[in-house]
């Protein structure tokens, strides 16, 4: 979190490596366990002798050094989408299997700051036996040791009790091994003391080594270990006790560590009459065997969550949910065109064999943006608790990544419609910039989604007077208007609607007679004072869509409720913009951070005035409000734009109509300013809220009373979903990035938005994590109202609409008409088009490149003998991840299983002759994964879980909340 990867390689990482492999073959008792493939891969590609290369291979058949996790990072799980998760954790299995061979079975999560339910079912499907963490609340970490409830069965996922794993918590001394000698004021057991950067010492002498063990010490030191194994022993059931040895930055100098520990070890097995203990060295695949082994019953935890975390009465670790919000919001816009791209570029080397694109070019373009998205899910990452320059390092390798996305698709494009090489090429991903806004241009649109969607993109234009046509020359509906950003350009809103994975090209031209698009009209109101208003008798007015009535009071230009017209249920509803003044000076008290939110008391209203616009026309209207602190104050710092849309006959307007779209602008912030948006209504809620995990699924959020720190302690992540409701009625929230979200009151739900932050703790300052972030976010959140059964059958859908929006290229048409070619007459019909019921999401449709063998007796035979292969990437295998997206139960319809015909899904990209099910991340083959079965009430024996059902001629069943991953192979064109 404080340097660069390749600053900690050098300073640090590369020596983990090279010293312990050194160390691990002078000794046959000596082992060790390896977490984050980033650094293993940068070692092994760039410094890694073919000795040392030779040495891992041999050390990981004798099970003396074991990849644990084996994910490019050891991901955060509170602010991530489990997308991303599965990305991360693919990206390091298939590096491990192509290379060696291994497929890591045990988590070593014990970093993350608190622990989400999705991520035992994501390791049980990825073929885990059993999961590790550490950071959960002081106090339940208290109890659950006290009564040796650390270890238990974890049934994340309602929906899937066979994907139950073995859990195991760190207790109070967590990962690192504790440093306190009683006979000595030097720490112990760090010999090689602490890294330094940006150098490595000449000398190899390390700031704080410990006190070296010698025959006048080793006694006591072995009282030492020995009295923290025997405290350990008694909060667990069984006589093993896990005693980790290191910490963060450790075994960089394994020279000093190994010989100390040997000796150690010896002396205490050598009297283990006397100490009533033996000690070994192990991995974590020995200590997890050496418990299922007791053939003991083990109490199931359901799908409750271990979030928030607390590590003392005033320290809540909620605060990071929404540190660097912008980082938060490009990591996941990021991920999203990554999805995007490896569909489109899976299509076209299945769709054009001919094609002109390199294909392993195109191939590093993708994984470049799958090592950026990969990285950033870094429990100091995306979390927002890292230094300025590393966040900056986050946001480069993002947007490299993503440019080379955008080109990549840029130039499948013109491949396909045959474009002269020499024409202005634009591309542009969202609306960041739109090529030349005079001249002719065309916009080619690509639904990433495997469902016809209908939804507006917004293209920046220079003028009011615009037409817009489709393929066939037929005109488009659209809106253009004044731009919320700029003075000088309009907004032009083009309704496009588009089959499953396809695209489609629209023409956009100036028009100087009759135009297509219609023009949005603004009415500026006057800014009301707030606090004169209550005063006045309301005077209220509409704003209308077919779904929703939104009532704003003209007197303070608040919103003042929506109507839900389908049902006519009215819910009063006002928004209003508050700041969390926090404490920056550890002198006076608790201080937020990075990290922790530490609130001075309730949240204090930013605003005494607001200003209204409304833009209006015949497919949307817009409010615009700006908040300001009085009445004369020339600038905002807050701003909110509402838009609904009204959909033309002969389009699906379902989940457009269904969608308050809300965008909003906040900063700069003072500092020590925490700024949250409050929605409160009149439902009768009883502080319920309920929240996601990861965009997988839902949490129950009571609201809970503590002694201190109550509001601190009662926030969530939101990543995706947040919703409250009363008997009748629900409000939602979908977000495209996470915040921290929060129900303080009855009826409300608050969403943090941005933070600014100074503090003067010494080790915060030191390392410049002081949060000092003055830029201006500008987050989307969309609300959904209505009943509890039509908010069902909306959200799933809506959120995935609101992350996976289309993507948007431009280019210039040269002169006269856009020449049509057939493929594209063709995509117009859409006969390609790759569409799942509403229920289901096509999750992942790449070509991952892996040169691996699917035969894992093969694949282990090749790495053995030497014989991997290498050379060009595989390109005729191709991943495909389907997701369930409802719970057993949740919907009378939605909830049952789909069958799905895998050659019909996919006939569009030619004719399918193998499918291959797949573990999570690919490296198992389901038919052959056995995971251990732990003895629990529900199932008395032990034994293993086999797969649940294979799929016979290519047509699946894919039952609530499972995601079935496949290998897919078609017939060579």
């Amino acid at each position: 979190y404080l340097f660069f990867f390749q600053e900690s390689m050098h300073a640090y990482g590369a020596n983990v490596y090279s010293t312990v492999l050194e160390e691990l073959m002078k000794g046959k008792q000596r082992k060790f366990i390896a977490v984050e493939q980033e650094f293993f891969r940068l070692w092994w590609d760039g410094v890694a002798t073919d000795t040392q290369k030779q040495q891992v291979h041999q050390l990981l058949q004798e099970g003396r050094l074991e990849f644990v996790i084996g994910g490019q990072v050891m991901h955060d799980e509170a602010v991530t989408l489990i997308d991303d998760q599965i990305l991360q954790l693919t990206e390091g299995h298939g590096f491990l299997y192509e290379t060696f061979g291994f497929r890591p079975q045990f988590s070593w999560h014990v970093d993350p700051f608190g622990a989400s339910a999705t991520t035992p079912t994501l390791f049980a499907l990825a073929g885990f036996n059993a999961h590790l963490i550490s950071r959960i609340d002081y106090d339940l970490k208290a109890d659950m040791q006290k009564n040796k409830k650390l270890q238990f069965v974890w049934q994340g996922s309602p929906s899937l009790p066979e994907r139950q794993i073995f859990t195991h918590v760190m207790d109070q001394y967590s990962y690192c091994t504790p440093s306190q000698l009683p006979f000595s004021n030097r720490s112990g057991f760090y010999w090689n003391g602490f890294a330094t950067f940006p150098d490595p010492p000449k000398d190899g002498v390390y700031p704080n080594m410990s006190l070296p063990v010698t025959a006048a010490n080793l006694h006591l030191y072995a009282q030492t270990m020995v009295a923290n194994i025997k405290e350990r022993a008694a909060w667990f059931r069984t006589e093993d006790v896990l005693w980790p040895w290191g910490c963060d930055k450790q075994f960089f100098n394994a020279s000093v560590q190994y010989p100390n520990m040997d000796l150690l070890l010896d002396y205490i097995n050598k009297h283990s009459g006397e100490f009533g203990v033996t000690v070994q060295y192990a991995t974590l695949s020995d200590y997890f065997q050496a418990v299922y082994s007791r053939n003991l019953t083990w109490e199931i935890r359901d799908s409750q969550d271990f979030l928030p975390y607390s590590t003392e009465p005033f320290q809540a670790w909620t605060g990071f949910y929404t540190s660097r919000s912008t980082l938060k919001g490009v990591a996941r816009r990021a991920s999203s065109l990554l999805f995007a791209g490896e569909s489109f570029f899976t299509q076209y080397v299945r769709k054009h064999p001919e094609g002109s694109i390199c294909k392993c070019k195109a191939l590093k373009q993708l994984q470049s943006l799958r090592w950026a998205v990969s990285e950033v899910q870094h429990h100091d990452g995306i979390t927002g608790t890292e230094s300025p320059k590393v966040k900056d390092m986050y946001m480069n390798n993002l947007m490299y990544g993503m440019l080379n996305v955008k080109k990549l698709m840029a130039s499948i494009i013109f491949d396909v419609n045959n474009a002269k090489k020499n024409g202005e090429v634009y591309s542009s991903v969202y609306t960041e910039d739109s090529g030349k806004p005079d001249v002719d241009q065309y916009v080619v649109v690509y639904n990433p989604l495997a469902w016809n969607i209908t939804t507006f993109v917004t293209v920046s234009v220079s003028n009011m007077a615009m037409s817009v046509y489709d393929e066939l020359g037929r005109s488009v509906p659209a809106q253009v208007q004044s731009s919320v950003e700029s003075q000088s350009t309009y907004d032009l809103y083009i309704l496009v609607s588009i089959s499953g994975l396809s695209y489609r090209k629209y023409n956009i031209k100036p028009s100087s007679g009759k135009q297509s698009a219609f023009i949005g009209r603004a009415i500026k109101y006057k800014r009301r004072h707030l606090t004169r208003a209550e005063r006045q008798s309301r005077r209220l007015f509409p704003v209308v869509n077919n779904c929703y009535q939104i009532v704003f009071d003209q007197n303070t230009n608040l919103m003042h409720s929506i109507t839900e017209r389908e049902t006519n249920q009215t819910v009063q509803l006002t928004q209003e913009f508050l700041e969390y003044h926090v404490n920056g000076d550890t002198m006076k008290g608790p201080i937020s951070d990075n990290y922790m939110f530490a609130p001075n008391g309730s949240a204090v209203p930013v605003s005494k005035a607001v200003g209204l616009e409304v833009v209006s026309g015949s497919l949307m209207t817009e409010t615009r409000q700006y908040f300001y602190s009085n009445v004369t104050s020339q600038d905002y710092i807050y701003a909110v734009y509402t838009r609904i849309y009204s959909v033309p006959e002969g389009y699906d307007g379902k989940l457009l109509c269904h969608r308050i779209e809300q965008e909003y602008s906040v900063g700069p912030l003072e500092l020590n300013r925490e700024a949250v948006l409050r929605t409160s209504t009149s439902l009768n809620t009883g502080q319920l809220l309920y929240t996601d995990n990861n965009g997988y699924q839902i949490q129950k959020r009571p609201f809970k009373a503590y002694v201190n720190n109550t509001v601190a302690r009662n926030y969530y992540p939101m990543v995706q979903t947040a919703y409250i409701e009363d008997d009748t009625t629900r409000l939602m929230l979908l977000a495209e990035r996470a915040h921290g979200v929060s129900s303080q009151g009855n009826g409300q739900v608050e969403v943090m938005l941005h933070r600014r932050l100074w503090n003067n703790l010494q080790w915060n300052v030191n390392n410049n994590l002081t949060l000092n972030d003055s830029s201006v976010v500008r987050p989307v959140i969309w609300l959904i109202l209505g009943t509890k059964a039509v908010t069902n059958t909306l959200y799933r859908t809506s959120g995935l609409v609101l992350e996976h929006r289309p993507v948007v290229m431009f280019g210039a048409l040269s002169g006269g008409k856009p020449k049509l070619h057939r493929q594209l007459q063709q995509n117009a019909v859409h006969d390609s088009a790759i569409t799942v019921p509403p229920n289901l999401h096509v999750q992942t449709l790449s070509i991952p490149g892996w040169r691996y063998s699917s035969n894992h007796t093969e694949q282990v035979h090749s790495t053995r003998v030497g014989e991997q292969k290498q050379g060009d990437a595989d390109f005729s295998r191709v991943l495909l991840r389907i997701r369930h997206l409802y719970e057993v139960g949740e919907d009378p319809v939605l909830s049952q299983p789909v069958m799905v015909d895998l050659k019909a899904l996919l006939k569009g990209l030619g004719s399918v002759t193998v499918v291959e099910e797949r573990s999570l991340t690919g490296t198992w083959d389901v038919n052959t994964l056995k995971r251990w079965k732990w003895k629990t009430a529900q199932y008395p024996s032990k034994g293993f879980f086999n797969s649940t059902e294979t799929s016979e001629d290519c047509i699946v069943t894919v039952h609530p909340k499972e995601i079935r991953t496949f290998f897919v192979y078609f017939q060579v064109q």
